[in-house]
């Protein structure tokens, strides 16, 4: 929306900064920074009163969790949304179709957890929306805004995947590439939300492949650099630097209220939002196989479920103690903190690794 104060430049040359989208990514990580510390107390206080009880604690979990996390109100993912979405209204390009598509990506997920968390409140159940049906609303809302970029990308890459470490080499699936980006979409969202089970677990990382995909983003935006690193140019995602630092401002609010002993937890409302977030992203930037790598942390939470599953499903024993794999290590004797700040460390790494794949080609 400010975007528009850069046609004054030839007035106030001051104005010539809205121009740019590394000044705008800025302002979103400040807007939506203090949007969070202004108004997240009152968001806690409101939840709190709502909830009564707060967010059901799994039985069959850590013991520790029935006492040191009973009674704290869950849907945080509201805090770190209302800034996210504040911050890129005011700050990103909104003749953007990409931008519109990772908000409709945004937003409808974290409604569909927000159902979710609402049911498991309200009941005080684990059993909140059917797998199969919120799986189904998912694949619908990432399927549409995937047919939308590939009409807005250019033609043949817009409906190829990109692999990392070989700068030519592209597989056009076709109309099939509506598939395969719903696929990353979704799959991004769950495995978010898998991982968010202990205090700060998953916003940290969250915030670290934010932080890295808004790299990419500006870079495959830029025909200079994106010639310069030889990564597939992409015309128009740069802007979505602006939504990682929207993200990135709003997750340091929420951890300021999330760090432990949490005084609200993310919940759906937010995890699969963010996740869901990341996934278009990566799939709007030619950066599918990158999102594995950068988000490895999410994937191994995601892999550990279904090993368990699997696992106890065909031969009646668990592989691991606890899934998801934090978990397991809890069982193991880790502390909280531990798992955390250990978990933080490899998402570090993780990220490293998959910025490397932008000179390695």
């Amino acid at each position: 929306m400010l975007q528009w104060l850069a046609l004054l430049h030839q007035e106030f040359t001051a104005f010539n900064v809205f121009r740019y989208i590394t000044f705008r990514t800025g302002g979103a990580v400040v807007t939506a920074l203090l949007f969070v510390f202004l108004f997240g107390p009152g968001i806690i206080s409101t939840l709190r009163l709502k909830q009564g009880k707060g967010q059901p604690i799994r039985t069959d979990g850590p013991q520790s969790h029935l006492i040191t996390k009973k009674g704290t109100p869950t849907m945080g993912g509201l805090m770190i949304l209302s800034g996210l979405l504040v911050a890129t209204l005011l700050w990103a390009n909104l003749s953007n179709a990409y931008v519109w598509m990772v908000l409709m990506v945004t937003l409808g997920f974290g409604l569909i957890g927000f159902y979710d968390d609402y049911l498991k409140v309200t009941k005080q159940t684990h059993n909140g929306l059917s797998g199969k049906t919120r799986l189904a609303i998912e694949a619908v809302i990432a399927g549409v805004a995937v047919v939308v970029m590939m009409n807005a990308g250019k033609s043949g890459l817009s409906t190829s995947v990109a692999f990392p470490f070989f700068k030519d080499l592209l597989l056009d699936l076709g109309v099939f590439f509506a598939i395969f980006g719903a696929f990353v979409i979704v799959a991004a969202g769950n495995a978010v939300n898998l991982t968010d089970g202990l205090d700060g677990l998953a916003i940290v990382p969250v915030m670290i492949a934010a932080g890295s995909f808004g790299f990419i983003a500006y870079l495959s935006g830029n025909v200079v650099f994106a010639d310069y690193l030889q990564i597939h140019y992409v015309a128009g995602v740069g802007e979505l630097a602006v939504i990682c630092g929207a993200l990135m401002g709003a997750g340091l609010g929420f951890l300021w209220f999330n760090a432990p002993p949490a005084q609200i937890f993310m919940g759906d409302t937010g995890s699969l939002a963010l996740g869901g977030l990341l996934g278009t992203i990566a799939v709007a930037t030619k950066h599918e196989i990158v999102l594995a790598v950068i988000g490895g942390l999410f994937v191994l939470e995601a892999v550990s479920v279904i090993v368990q599953v699997v696992s106890f499903k065909l031969t009646g024993k668990r592989v691991f103690k606890m899934a998801p794999i934090h978990h397991h290590f809890e069982q193991l004797g880790w502390t909280e903190p531990q798992v955390v700040i250990r978990f933080w460390i490899i998402a570090v790494v993780l990220a490293l690794a998959g910025l490397a794949t932008l000179k390695l080609r």
